[in-house]
């Protein structure tokens, strides 16, 4: 996924505006203004990092002066202690960015990581399968979560309610079942766009086959129903299972030979990974 550097522009001021208000007091009436200094920003556990890019855009709009050099590559795994980048120039100012900086990018690697694990876990099933996020993102920080995602090694499901359709249960009740709702769909968007129907019964499954959906999402369907439903669908369309799927089960389902497996759990349940920033003072560096 590519970040919108505009849209990221405009967060990186809302967060900085957020924590630094009307000035970082502590760091005003503490640290000279002309003294200079090194952060060095370390991983103190392992895992896949990503938010880089993020950390460096955030230090630039702190203090356009500061130096940021990226230590290892965005999407690598590293081991616990390993130095990920550092930040050069005034301390007051490395100060000031290093709270925003972490958050950013602890959480990042928290999503990329846990999608990591989930990826390789299900690739045991399937070396082919798709594992995608959802719309189950922090209000605001969907851009950079979804980014972290594809960091991990995952995909990206429709961005937001804009750019795909997706029948799930209310609208097929609100509309009077999946045929009608998908008859309405087709005649309502352009033939760029697809659509998908979640579905919860073999029935379902049938009539989102008549209907011609251009996806069939199993929502919470057990191992037994879905093989059912594989069979039915063939070729006919994309299959997604979504619901109950955790690292102890992905391997089996991805096996089912389902080509995508979407997981809300990737950004609205996960460990932030420890990361710390450390000051230095030059000299102690040379």
């Amino acid at each position: 996924m590519i970040l919108n550097q505009i849209k990221l522009k405009e967060l990186i001021k809302i967060w900085l505006e957020e924590d630094i208000g009307f000035g970082d007091v502590t760091t005003h009436a503490t640290i000279p203004n002309e003294n200079n200094g090194i952060g060095l920003i370390g991983a103190k556990s392992q895992g896949v990092i990503a938010g880089l890019p993020i950390v460096q855009a955030i230090f630039s709009e702190v203090d356009p002066q500061l130096e940021f050099k990226p230590l290892v590559e965005e999407g690598q795994w590293v081991e616990k202690g390993t130095v990920l980048a550092e930040v050069n120039g005034k301390v007051a100012s490395i100060l000031t960015g290093e709270r925003v900086a972490l958050n950013v990018i602890q959480r990042m690697s928290g999503i990329a990581t846990k999608t990591y694990r989930l990826v390789q876990a299900a690739k045991q099933g399937n070396p082919n399968i798709r594992i995608a996020d959802t719309r189950k993102t922090t209000p605001g920080l969907r851009m950079i979560e979804k980014y972290a995602v594809t960091v991990g090694g995952g995909t990206s499901h429709r961005y937001g309610l804009f750019d795909a359709v997706l029948i799930k249960d209310n609208h097929i009740k609100a509309s009077g079942g999946i045929l009608k709702a998908v008859e309405q769909a087709r005649k309502a968007i352009p033939h760029t766009m697809t659509i998908e129907v979640e579905v919860e019964s073999i029935p379902q499954v049938l009539e989102a086959l008549e209907a011609k959906a251009d996806i069939i999402m199993f929502d919470n369907m057990s191992i037994k129903l879905m093989k059912e439903a594989l069979s039915l669908i063939g070729d006919q369309a994309l299959t997604e299972a979504s619901g109950g799927i955790m690292i102890d089960n992905i391997a089996d389902i991805a096996a089912l030979g389902v080509d995508v497996i979407s997981m809300g759990s990737l950004t609205y349940s996960v460990e932030a990974l420890d990361i710390s920033l450390d000051l230095f003072d030059r000299k102690d560096r040379d």
